[in-house]
């Protein structure tokens, strides 16, 4: 989640990186992460959108896709090398050995909501299932695209693993089966570039379904973006038109309430995910095509990664430029992406290095409990934290919603104007936990 204080950030603007690949945005807001064409990853510090430590070395060709896991222990990276690398957040050191497998470059990764699991994309027309702990393949590639992968995505629940192919389709698997579920969903008439879930949308309560509703979006060098009922395979709507080049990246709000896609005609547009209209003008400000874009966690700001090698930060309400762009010394950045803690930015790039910020303040290995991680959620649209199951773990009052972020280990702030409530997760229980911490000696 965004911490607020973009608008201090120095000029000029997150620059001469390289092409960016791909971006994304901390858990918590605080960081940003990029793969650039010069072989290496970045870390942008949100507050003063500075670089953070030095280039973290080990690809041998442009880095293509990064994120951080769900709970920010891990940075994970994809090159045109075929490889994916892990890298300890907190010291930058390579965990274990590079993941082989792909015959061709990897283009897409995504971790499971969980975190448990990874999956890639790759250019050689196959999904991958690794173990996000200990990096073994499990299962055999999943294969049905007949062309290249070109990107990757869980379903809200981890249930389903969406995939979009140059082929002009999107996939969806079985995620702990590998087979794949229904007809594959066509109406793409070039490649399919990127695509994106929505969050669950929950219905009032007390309704409560054995699986809430959720949607596809598609982005394809078509120039339109699409959206599909998960459920059915069909679309939602007449495509969005009004990009003039393939569009090349698309991503959901956390709220669900919105899409963005970037475009390599230079341009980010902004969609309403109910009605497909257009909300505003283009974002223009980009020299060169648009190859990632993401939501801030708090869904206030968005952020652009070019070919132009710059990475722009835009304001969602007013659609005005944070500040220009995140400057370093690296190539063209292909993929961002950010920490689910409050650690920098992480770019990738051309020369050889993957950069990482000063040693992180991380848990320790013993506190690392995913339940206890779920607790840093974004409410859904009617307030709810829930766990990856689905079920409620504590309501956020609607003043609250906008900005929640995790100052230190297990407790959550939620600001309102100058008002601001903390939350102790250290004994924190929930389900049939809770009898654990019942004292019979003080009824």
């Amino acid at each position: 989640m965004v911490r607020g204080r973009l608008s201090s950030w120095p000029e000029p603007p997150l620059s001469k990186t390289g092409v960016i690949r791909c971006m994304s945005y901390s858990p918590d807001g605080r960081q940003i992460i990029s793969g650039s064409d010069d072989k290496t990853i970045r870390i942008w510090d949100v507050d003063t959108g500075t670089l953070s430590g030095v280039p973290l070395q080990g690809h041998t060709d442009e880095v293509w896709t990064v994120a951080y896991s769900p709970y920010g222990w891990h940075i994970v990276s994809g090159s045109r090398d075929k490889t994916i690398r892990i890298w300890d957040a907190e010291t930058g050191a390579v965990v274990g050995t590079p993941l082989e497998g792909h015959s061709q470059g990897v283009t897409s990764l995504a971790y499971s909501p969980n975190g448990w699991r990874m999956i890639s994309g790759s250019d050689d027309k196959t999904i991958r299932t690794w173990d996000a702990e200990t990096g073994a393949a499990i299962g055999r590639p999943l294969e049905g695209h007949s062309e290249g992968v070109t990107s990757v995505a869980y379903s809200p629940d981890g249930r389903c693993i969406i995939s979009g192919s140059w082929d002009k389709t999107i996939r969806i698997w079985d995620a702990e089966t590998g087979a794949a579920i229904g007809r594959p969903l066509e109406g793409h008439s070039e490649g399919v570039m990127s695509v994106a879930c929505s969050p669950f949308e929950w219905p009032e309560w007390p309704e409560r379904p054995e699986r809430p509703e959720w949607r596809i979006i598609s982005g394809s060098w078509d120039r339109t973006v699409r959206i599909w009922d998960a459920e059915t395979g069909a679309t939602a709507g007449r495509p969005l038109e009004g990009h003039s080049e393939g569009v090349l990246s698309v991503a959901y709000s956390p709220n669900g309430q919105q899409i963005i896609s970037g475009s390599d005609d230079k341009t980010i547009r902004i969609w309403d995910a109910v009605t497909g209209a257009a909300i505003g003008k283009p974002l223009e400000e980009h020299s060169s095509g648009v190859i990632s874009v993401a939501y801030s966690p708090n869904g206030r700001h968005i952020i652009s990664g070019s070919r132009d090698h710059t990475i722009q930060i835009w304001d969602v309400e007013t659609h005005a430029r944070v500040r220009r762009s995140l400057e370093g010394e690296i190539a063209s950045v292909s993929s961002v992406a950010s920490s689910p803690n409050e650690q920098p930015i992480d770019s990738g790039s051309n020369g050889n290095t993957i950069r990482v910020s000063e040693p992180f303040s991380h848990q320790p290995s013993s506190s690392r409990n995913p339940a206890h991680a779920q607790f840093y959620s974004q409410p859904d649209s009617q307030g709810w934290v829930r766990d990856s199951d689905g079920g409620l773990l504590y309501w956020v009052p609607l003043d609250y919603r906008s900005d929640l972020h995790s100052p230190v280990l297990n407790t959550m702030t939620l600001s309102s104007g100058n008002r601001s409530v903390s939350l102790d997760f250290e004994d924190f229980a929930f389900g049939t936990d809770w009898t654990q911490i019942f004292d019979t000696a003080q009824r």
